[in-house]
């Protein structure tokens, strides 16, 4: 194919505009593009753009399936006479990328003409593609016939093989221990699961309010190691388990629970061989998911990286880029420090309220009701102020929850499970000096004062509300509220029936981590897990509870649109004019649709596109992020500014509301993508910085001292009940030393100065 020559131009133009089912809709696209006066290669990337956009979205009237729209763009004669030089673009490579990722759809021809003349970008796109562990597809037997001619595919299969063999291998290991798990029901596995969490999940740490980065990823990654040993359990389970009667419950407590906590000569042996069964399985479960994201997701997502072939049966890692690597976990060490922010705001909050000075429940738990009281206000201010959450928020079933009461009583959840469960599980350990007979102390306490208090708790739902219910207080329901209890519980609870069901079925979709949705419904059946509800992160519990599983809430809209009026309030608290939602009146701007927020200041206007998503916490996670949701803004962005441009030059009335009537050429306009998650944050796209909003949101309010843990709380140098704060206890270098002003702002923000450390 000579570099010099364009797509071939489809002859569509003798139908009718009627005439859609026999039309390429990608071919006629391109037409309308090379119509409009675009080059064959903005033509070309448009029609690219376009298909990793999910365009178009129907056919005609019908919905248009990803299969159709596969077949259709990998048919198409724009495509199939792309340019050498187009195929170099960086959309191309991820619509390659997309090719080999799917299973349907076969144009080898294509590929083997792509490898041909640039196998570099073959190897990257398979890279992107997930084919790595996706090695039974039938583009993988493509790869191979090109590598049979072509060195450098050749030699990139051979890696292939050799991660394939790895992950075939950790495959059979987690498969095998689990035929030594397949008769146990779902309450079991979680039985085994508990007992393995108190006796290794750093018991020792039980005591600790805080603990360090390192030490929660390793309970993490266990964490979601048994979340996947769940979820295979569920899809296997049949639906007699997943709805245990109350004889079902004593049989599985009498023969796997009660011989490890009360041993007897006269009861039933404990079942060490499905124990050590759990752990094998748990631990082969730990190291597939390490390969995973540390090797495949690293091959696949990882810029920075770079794999070499030692011999037939090893791989070493070449770092390419150490700025990529060093990135990642900088954003890593932001979200540390974010979460440290909203805890000092919550404490200034706090110490401002009639909370203060009130006794908050029974003496003996007041400082530890005091502490679950501020973090609850830590997370409503984030999900107010950087989400924009109401301050009710619907449930899955449609009722509303009051959203600090929500908050809260999972706060007191965490700090009774801290107290009663986890912390008393300790001392009796130091007791005992093992945990087995630690465990039997503290359920015979339980027992004696007539509550749970074995390594996992259960109840039914009418039980677990009264139970909550006086954490439901309020001047309108001085006794609580049961309505709003169970309101509560529902925004809490996964139902695993449901799941189950789902995973059975096959169908896609998102399913609640046990940490986002930590009370487990089976049937009437409600189970919770102390060393889930003690130790989670409840912060980011909640905004992935809200912002990840319920993404498609009806209120999901309205917050979207409430995170631009509150930015554009704290713009204008500044001496900022502020436009939100401007639609271009100009017809040959239309496709640059509506503008989320513009911002004015003396001569310098700000286009805002503005996301709001989730907290993710895999690279992969992170590279689709920046590659759909961050690449779609760029080019967002890459059509509002002009845009709004030519309506200041044009003196429109946008120039008037932003002030800035008289000469339009002085004035300078700059595009942010402002995103709630910190994820590919200080990069750009089609030329555009991408911020996290709470960066804008702290360089506004210029308080970035927050960042740096200035009482040493987070640090540990002090306990939760010393914790107090004055207004004048925290001064700290200004980043506007000589006032605020458009110009320190927006060089404060591009040169991250917010994130800069004392000392630095």
């Amino acid at each position: 194919m000579a570099a010099v020559h364009g797509p071939k131009r489809p002859s569509i133009m003798s139908r009718s505009p009627e005439d859609t089912t026999s039309v390429n809709l990608y071919d006629r696209l391109f037409e309308q593009q090379l119509e409009a006066g675009a080059s064959v290669l903005l033509a070309t990337e448009n029609v690219v753009d376009a298909y990793l956009d999910n365009k178009p979205a129907t056919r005609g009237k019908q919905k248009y399936s990803r299969h159709q729209r596969d077949s259709d763009f990998w048919s198409s004669d724009v495509v199939n006479g792309i340019p050498s030089e187009a195929w170099q673009a960086e959309g191309a490579t991820l619509a390659l990328a997309r090719y080999l990722g799917q299973e349907p759809v076969a144009n080898p021809l294509l590929l083997e003409r792509i490898a041909a003349e640039s196998p570099r970008l073959v190897r990257r796109a398979v890279r992107y593609s997930g084919l790595v562990l996706q090695q039974h597809s039938p583009r993988r037997t493509e790869l191979d016939r090109i590598a049979s001619s072509n060195p450098n595919i050749a030699e990139f299969c051979r890696m292939l093989d050799i991660f394939d063999g790895a992950y075939r291998e950790r495959v059979a290991t987690v498969d095998i221990w689990k035929k030594m798990l397949v008769d146990l029901s779902p309450f079991e596995i979680l039985i085994y699961a508990s007992l393995y969490a108190f006796e290794r999940l750093n018991p020792a740490e039980f005591a600790m309010p805080w603990r360090p980065t390192e030490e929660r990823s390793v309970a993490e990654g266990q964490w979601q190691a048994i979340n996947d040993i769940l979820i295979w359990k569920l899809a296997t389970a049949s639906a007699t388990s997943l709805r245990p009667k109350e004889k079902d419950l004593g049989r599985s407590l009498r023969t796997h629970l009660s011989p490890y906590l009360f041993p007897s000569p006269d009861g039933p042996p404990p079942r060490h061989d499905l124990r050590a069964a759990f752990e094998a399985l748990l631990e082969a479960q730990i190291e597939l998911n390490s390969f995973i994201s540390q090797s495949a997701d690293a091959f696949s997502f990882d810029d920075g990286i770079e794999f070499v072939r030692i011999g037939d049966r090893a791989l070493d890692i070449v770092e390419r880029d150490a700025s990529v690597r060093a990135a990642w976990k900088r954003d890593g060490r932001k979200l540390e420090r974010l979460h440290g922010y909203w805890f000092y705001r919550a404490l200034v909050e706090f110490f401002h309220s009639d909370l203060a000075t009130k006794t908050i429940g029974l003496p003996e738990n007041h400082e530890a009701n005091r502490v679950a009281c501020i973090r609850a206000i830590r997370t409503k201010l984030q999900l107010t102020d950087v989400y924009g959450l109401d301050d009710a928020v619907t449930t899955d079933s449609g009722v509303q929850v009051d959203l600090f009461q929500a908050l809260l009583a999972t706060e007191l959840t965490s700090a009774f499970y801290q107290r009663d469960f986890l912390q008393a599980f300790v001392t009796h350990l130091n007791e005992t000096g093992h945990w087995a007979p630690a465990l039997s102390l503290l359920a015979l306490e339980g027992i004696a004062t007539g509550h749970n208090r074995f390594p996992l708790t259960w109840s039914d739902r009418k039980a677990k509300i009264e139970r909550i219910v006086g954490w439901t207080v309020s001047k309108k329901s001085p006794r609580g509220s049961p309505l709003m209890a169970a309101a509560i519980l529902d925004f809490w609870t996964n139902d695993l029936v449901t799941l189950a069901a789902r995973l059975r079925q096959g169908e896609p979709g998102l399913h609640p981590k046990l940490f986002e949705r930590p009370i487990l419904k089976m049937d009437r059946l409600l189970i919770q897990l102390p060393w889930i509800f003690g130790l989670q992160n409840n912060s980011t519990a909640a905004i992935n509870n809200l912002r990840r599983i319920g993404a498609r809430r009806g209120d999901a809209r309205l917050e979207t649109r409430r995170i631009e009026e509150q930015l554009g309030r704290l713009f204008e608290s500044r001496g900022f004019r502020v436009v939100l939602n401007w639609q271009p009146v100009d017809e040959s701007d239309a496709r640059a649709g509506e503008v989320d927020l513009i911002c004015a200041l003396g001569r310098i206007v700000l286009v805002l596109e503005v996301k709001s998503t989730f907290i993710r916490q895999s690279q992969r996670d992170a590279w689709l992020h920046g590659t759909t949701t961050l690449r779609k803004a760029g080019h967002q962005l890459r059509r509002k500014v002009p845009a709004v441009e030519r309506a200041l030059s044009e003196g429109s009335d946008l120039a008037a509301e932003l002030n800035l009537a008289g000469d339009a050429g002085s004035v300078s306009v700059h595009g942010w993508i402002v995103d709630t998650s910190i994820e590919c944050d200080h990069q750009r796209f089609s030329g555009f910085l991408k911020v996290s909003l709470e960066e804008v949101l702290i360089a506004l309010r210029d308080d970035r001292h927050l960042l740096n843990d200035p009482a040493g709380i987070l640090s540990g140098r002090f306990q939760e009940h010393d914790i107090a704060i004055s207004d004048d206890a925290h001064t700290e270098r200004s980043l506007y030393p000589r006032g605020f002003t458009v110009e320190g702002f927006m060089d404060a923000v591009e040169k991250e100065a917010v994130w800069e450390e004392p000392g630095c």
